[in-house]
């Protein structure tokens, strides 16, 4: 379910269908342009959404893991389980 801005509920596929029929019918070139720049935003890999130190950092465990340097999540829990 689908809550909007007037508080009723409505199926998402409901509203789905309701905004094809608009888009559909819609001449507005800048309007669709929007919707192009938000689908195109959307379909970002998360990979180049996220900083260099991060990308770094995800590639050391990464490299850490296929050395065989790893932890169990039992030992994990144990260790930081104070701050859980």
């Amino acid at each position: 379910m689908l809550s909007l801005e007037n508080g009723s509920i409505m199926d998402i596929q409901t509203e789905k269908l309701r905004l094809i029929e608009w888009i559909a019918g819609l001449n507005d070139t800048e309007i669709l342009k929007e919707f192009i720049t938000l689908k195109k935003r959307k379909e970002v890999d998360w990979w180049d959404g996220i900083s260099a130190e991060e990308r770094s950092e995800i590639e050391e465990g990464l490299a850490q893991a296929d050395r065989g340097e790893v932890v169990t999540h039992e030992k994990a829990m144990e260790k930081y389980k104070k701050w859980l």
